[in-house]
């Protein structure tokens, strides 16, 4: 293993961490601090790392930043969970609302490539109607592009990505068949772009926006619609546990192994807006252990039920919440090791986010016990996916950014990652994150050709 990536940075002297070849490097770029490039992108996730390697390739001169470290993935990542501590955003953060959220390990990544290093690949497309909740489904808002469009994205999305599944998707439109298969640490400079992509994600996107107020934008950057850092939304992610007399070890292979989409197709006998998607789930060892300590096991009783973890099998579901402004990420008056505001995160279900949870409950519960679940429970209080506090739209009275990711207040402002969602979908969103920052980058290099850049 090469130096601590904590303690030396990779990305140096031309060259940074080729991540498909232990011990292997390949060139990287690099910029004087008194050259000015195109755009400069902060956060390297889903988005920002997608726009980054679209825009290179129509020639633009690019550089990104990230607050965390370069890792090696074939030498450094591991499955054991302890390990994987060291990727996660574990920085503080004020969590509160009728229902305050779990951060750290869920819903956060701090190292190169974002959250995606620790992304379970769940790749999956956003219902067409989606796109037009408010319009066609009666809920939620109109995001601002066609899924037509967004259809072609995806599709270059899942050629690169070797995205896998059945020739034949029983949900949704046809699509094509699925392929098989730097500077000091911590340390501050100036650098000078023409244009500037913050793609942060859902928490860290609106903190550098309200942090960056300023005598011109005294409300923070992008904000003359006041919606920055609300509606924040995420997927709830409640899940029905069960022992089966046969051994299944269900914790082998990916977590989400076998995903039904059946309830976001479906709108009849339903009492609820939106929809989600149910998957089965097998828990790692120590993760398991501390949902069970949750349920106040501990000691022999905690031991005892460990010795049924090889007969243990879950359904989980990601679902659909509703964009409520009262749901924000704002800044705290506590301060950061930086001197910098923290964030506080205040979240509750609306009326129609628990009468979906409800349905899922009792209809994973039903489906386990059809399978011969016994001694079941319900696991009813996690989330996942953090998207929404700097929306898309048409009009900017109503939304952040317009249908290409372009500040509605700043022309060289742009946002690329999932806090750009009206809605979230009953689905993992990283996928349509990537065909976003896809069409964003195509439509830059649009604007270009036009001299409106």
């Amino acid at each position: 293993m090469s130096a601590d990536a904590m303690k030396v940075p990779r990305g140096a002297d031309g060259h940074a961490p080729d991540v498909f070849r232990k011990g292997g490097w390949v060139p990287m770029r690099e910029h004087d601090l008194d050259q000015e490039v195109d755009f400069l992108i902060v956060g390297t996730g889903a988005g920002g790392a997608t726009l980054a390697c679209r825009l290179a390739e129509q020639g633009f001169s690019v550089v990104a930043l990230d607050a965390g470290a370069w890792w090696r993935p074939l030498e450094e990542f591991a499955s054991d969970e302890a390990h994987q501590q060291q990727l996660y955003w574990n920085d503080e953060r004020i969590c509160d609302g009728d229902n305050p959220l779990k951060m750290g390990s869920n819903n956060s990544g701090k190292a190169v490539g974002g959250s995606t290093v620790h992304f379970a690949m769940v790749s999956l497309r956003f219902r067409p109607e989606w796109f037009k909740c408010r319009s066609m489904l009666g809920y939620g808002a109109d995001w601002p592009v066609d899924w037509r469009e967004m259809w072609h994205y995806y599709d270059e999305v899942e050629q690169a990505l070797s995205i896998a599944g059945p020739v034949n998707y029983p949900w949704g439109p046809p699509r094509k068949r699925y392929p098989y298969r730097s500077h000091e640490l911590n340390a501050a400079a100036l650098v000078l772009a023409r244009n500037v992509v913050v793609a942060g994600y859902a928490i860290e996107t609106p903190r550098l926006l309200l942090i960056s107020a300023n005598q011109r934008f005294p409300d923070g950057l992008a904000n003359s619609s006041g919606l920055v850092g609300k509606n924040l939304m995420v997927q709830s992610n409640q899940a029905v546990w069960g022992v089966l007399d046969e051994e299944v070890r269900s914790y082998k292979g990916p977590p989400s192994l076998s995903i039904s989409e059946h309830w976001n197709y479906q709108d009849k006998d339903k009492d609820f807006f939106g929809g989600y998607a149910y998957m089965s789930q097998g828990p790692l060892p120590a993760g398991w252990a501390s949902a069970l300590n949750g349920r106040g096991l501990w000691g022999v009783n905690l031991s005892r039920e460990m010795q049924k973890y090889n007969h243990q099998a879950g359904l989980k579901i990601v679902g659909e919440t509703l964009p409520q402004e009262r749901n924000r990420v704002t800044l705290a008056d506590e301060k950061d090791q930086y001197g910098l505001p923290i964030t506080r995160i205040t979240y509750s279900f609306c009326d129609n986010d628990k009468k979906l949870i409800a349905h899922s409950l009792n209809f994973m519960e039903q489906a386990l016990e059809a399978a011969g679940g016994k001694e079941i429970w319900r696991e009813q209080d996690d989330t996942c996916h953090l998207n929404g506090t700097a929306r898309m739209g048409d009009d900017p009275k109503t939304s952040v950014v317009n249908a290409d990711g372009r500040s509605w207040d700043i022309p060289n402002l742009w946002i690329c990652d999932g806090s750009v969602f009206p809605t979230v979908g009953g689905v993992n969103p990283s996928l349509t994150i990537q065909a976003l920052a896809c069409r964003t980058a195509h439509r830059i290099g649009v604007l270009a050709s036009r001299g409106e850049l």
